[in-house]
């Protein structure tokens, strides 16, 4: 014996135009008809139960539907409770209001604001100081204005803009400028001593480790002759490498050649009066320092 009386059928049957059921077919079709909506609505409290909520919606019943390869039912997307009234002369049969709207009033009535849903991504920058091929993330290589060429097979170039463009803080460049201009200039005051410390205790300078490691390369390549800049170049080479909190490893192929150069070059230096075997003595330390950290972390 079905919960669902048979009358029920014949008003589902008689809406979708079926009008001449028969009480027996009725009948015998709502123990199936139960059987099919208790299933649905068991699916649409485990929808309910896996979204952290206590109250069934119609969502729920059209994730239910949906894993049962059935049409999702259209026109219940409101997330308001739906409001049953009984049908007169049935005691078991509800139904819901649908409320009668003018056109005229839908056409003059102000058009609703657009609702914005809230998503959030992720990826990822720098993977210890690798940045991944990702379309999330600007290209290496790219030019400064954030545009690259491509060719297609009719040989014709595209400009085509990257998606992201990365650049570093006001506050970072602020620092960093400050650091050069104390490198280049005041390299025996006490604020190039200062600088010295926060590059070698700071937290938050990772994102500048390759612009100082070009800095330090790029000077280095050129200054071969200015003794006390080549000296103050390997002190901040030091202080970078003895920062706990920067993961150095990945600039070392940048960083090297430039602390190789201060031990083996050929001339350190234009003035007699320049101690080139201080700085040679110092660049070894810094070599077997970086050699010593590498095994060490292997």
């Amino acid at each position: 014996m079905s919960n669902i009386p048979k009358e029920a059928i014949e008003v589902i049957a008689q809406s979708i135009g079926i009008t001449n059921l028969s009480p027996d077919v009725a009948l015998s079709l709502a123990p199936d008809v139960e059987y099919r909506v208790q299933e649905i609505m068991q699916e649409a409290i485990k929808c309910m139960r896996h979204s952290r909520r206590t109250v069934l919606t119609a969502d729920d019943v059209d994730s239910a539907l949906n894993l049962r390869n059935v049409e999702p039912i259209c026109g219940f997307a409101s997330r308001d409770a739906l409001r049953f009234k009984k049908a007169a002369g049935h005691k078991d049969l509800f139904y819901i209001d649908d409320k009668d709207v003018e056109f005229k009033e839908v056409l003059e009535s102000p058009l609703p604001k657009a609702p914005l849903d809230t998503s959030v991504t992720s990826h990822w920058l720098a993977i210890e100081g690798i940045q991944p091929a990702i379309p999330e993330n600007a290209s290496i290589e790219a030019p400064s204005d954030g545009k690259k060429a491509e060719y297609k097979e009719d040989g014709l170039s595209v400009d085509v803009k990257l998606p992201v463009k990365h650049v570093l803080s006001r506050e970072l460049q602020l620092y960093f400028d400050k650091i050069v201009d104390v490198t280049m200039n005041k390299s025996v005051s006490i604020l190039f001593k200062q600088a010295l410390l926060s590059l070698a205790t700071d937290s938050g300078l990772h994102p500048l480790v390759p612009y100082f490691t070009y800095f330090i390369a790029d000077e280095v390549a050129r200054n071969l002759n200015n003794f006390p800049l080549m000296f103050a170049l390997m002190r901040v080479a030091r202080s970078l490498l003895q920062n706990e909190h920067l993961h150095i490893e990945p600039y070392l192929h940048q960083l090297m050649p430039s602390i190789i150069t201060c031990l083996v070059a050929k001339r350190l230096g234009n003035k007699f009066t320049d101690n080139h075997w201080e700085l040679r003595n110092f660049a070894a330390k810094l070599v077997a320092s970086i050699c010593k950290s590498v095994f060490a972390a292997s």
